[in-house]
């Protein structure tokens, strides 16, 4: 069990280093293959649940002038021997449809419901391709479904054990605060803040309207009623008509939240940019390279 984990916590990036070689072990792939794009379909049980528009179709761009340089990783359907459901790399899938490919590279291998869901969650784990609740909805998957303990989940993930549990107490926050973070209006070290608020919802709006940042947020829950909306208030005031829209101006076209903290005259300011993951951050940086 223990050498099985092992190779568990590889991802499924090492096990592209298994294609060619032959083995009797259940997730060594058979081989690479193209497959007709319409064959595959996605994996219902795949923890990445939010994929942005503007990400589809900027990679959608890039299959378009370079193809795709890494293979999707699938199995067989069930009862559809040629059929293929994805594991790894729907977001692929998903942009090469917009792109208009006919067939994709996929690489098939055997895996069961359990290997599915552990591949599934370590690959988007490793990549940071999953925001913090995704990520929670995929270790309490492995939790409920495959009995496997906490320590387990760390194990398979290449996580520790803390971080497992930190991340599975967001699944105890309000529905609106949790699509905040799906969204990537509020980071995992915001909603963490927020865990046991009687008034988190409320909160949770404040923040994202006001661009308040970790410590800020961690400093007001330690107040409560009153004192939590008048402390806000005192983060917020000052911010004139102009910095306002400027601010806005900003997060509009970055699609994230932005916050303006100008210090008057020629002394200049701080300009903060909030993004959800890895993913969001390269999109700014794609964005900015194009200027």
């Amino acid at each position: 069990m223990a050498e099985e984990r092992s190779r568990l916590g590889r991802g499924l990036a090492a096990l592209m280093g298994d294609v060619g070689e032959e083995s009797a072990s259940a997730e060594r792939p058979r081989g690479q293959r193209r497959v007709p794009i319409e064959l595959l379909r996605a994996n219902p049980r795949n923890p990445r649940r939010t994929f942005a528009e503007a990400e589809i179709e900027e990679l959608a761009a890039s299959i378009r002038e370079r193809g795709i340089i890494q293979p999707i990783i699938a199995r067989t359907a069930r009862g559809k021997p040629d059929q293929f459901e994805i594991i790894a790399g729907e977001r692929r899938w998903r942009a090469a449809q917009r792109a208009g490919l006919h067939e994709v590279p996929v690489v098939v291998i055997d895996a069961s419901d359990a290997q599915s869901l552990e591949f599934a969650v370590i690959e988007n784990v490793q990549r940071a391709d999953l925001n913090a609740v995704e990520e929670a909805m995929g270790y309490q998957a492995l939790i409920e479904e495959f009995s496997h303990s906490q320590e387990d989940v760390a194990k398979i993930v290449g996580k520790s054990r803390s971080h497992v549990a930190n991340t599975l107490r967001l699944l105890k926050l309000p529905a609106p605060v949790k699509a905040y973070v799906q969204s990537g209006k509020l980071t995992a070290g915001h909603a963490r803040t927020l865990i046991g608020q009687p008034n988190a919802e409320k909160l949770a709006d404040e923040i994202v309207k006001s661009g308040l940042n970790v410590r800020q947020v961690e400093e007001i829950a330690r107040k409560s009623g009153k004192n939590q909306a008048r402390e806000i208030k005192s983060h917020t005031a000052g911010k004139d008509v102009d910095t306002k829209a400027l601010e806005k101006r900003v997060s509009d076209a970055l699609g994230l939240i932005v916050s303006v903290d100008h210090r008057g005259g020629k002394k200049g300011g701080v300009l903060h940019i909030r993004y959800g993951d890895l993913e969001q951050l390269d999109g700014v940086l794609r964005k900015l390279e194009r200027k």
